[in-house]
């Protein structure tokens, strides 16, 4: 086997373990996850999280964003400056469950939290909204521990709806949608946002009456 036979061995194998960290990681955060969201509904009889997804960046997507970023394609500029390889979204139904999450995760003792993103209170120019965090979690080898990087995104399903409309949207222009396209999303992204906050005053009114109900019932025992 020549070198560059050997280089290309090498470079296959770094991607095939690095890949390998990066589902595993998934798999490590999707269970506490699921941990978290299942003991809610035992102690609250509540579910915070509607649904969760998973992904992992395709090798395209990967070299697209270090070229925008100025870093060569290469995986260890992947793994030091590409944060969100392997990502995961919870969906909730209201504004509060996200920070309530967020707060849950932020406390796992083998979760470590490295930058957190309130797009919520500070939206993207475009009207995106959605709450990031990264976070590495331990990845226990045969013979080695390795911290591996998760983003985490907490959404509402409408901000969840909007975000997966403006993607395929922008897909399809390739990033440079008319102007005309940018407004109607900013003015949709307005829609979306009024009508969390209403949903989430909806659902405090049902606490309210439901608590009202039961000293009620109280009462009269």
């Amino acid at each position: 086997m020549d070198a560059s036979q050997q280089k290309f061995r090498e470079d296959v194998d770094s991607w095939e373990t690095v890949m390998f960290l990066y589902n595993s990681a998934i798999k490590e955060v999707g269970t506490k996850l699921e941990i978290l969201n299942d003991e809610f509904v035992h102690i609250h009889k509540y579910n915070p999280i509607e649904y969760i997804k998973s992904r992992i960046k395709t090798p395209e997507s990967i070299v697209k964003k270090l070229k925008r970023n100025g870093y060569e394609s290469s995986i260890q500029n992947m793994v030091d400056h590409v944060k969100d390889i392997a990502g995961i979204r919870l969906v909730c139904s209201f504004t509060s469950d996200i920070y309530q999450l967020a707060e849950m995760i932020g406390r796992q003792n083998d979760l470590t939290v490295l930058s957190v993103k309130d797009y919520i209170k500070h939206p993207k120019s475009s009207g995106y909204k959605s709450f990031h965090m990264i976070v590495t979690v331990p990845i226990f080898l045969s013979d080695r521990v390795v911290d591996t990087k998760v983003e985490i995104q907490i959404r509402t399903i409408a901000m969840d709806f909007w975000a997966s409309l403006e993607h395929k949207i922008y897909y399809k222009f390739e990033g440079n949608a008319p102007d005309y396209i940018s407004r109607d999303l900013q003015a949709c992204a307005e829609i979306v946002s009024n009508l969390d906050a209403k949903m989430l005053q909806l659902n405090e009114a049902v606490l309210r009456a439901k608590l009202s109900q039961e000293e009620d019932s109280g009462d009269s025992e």
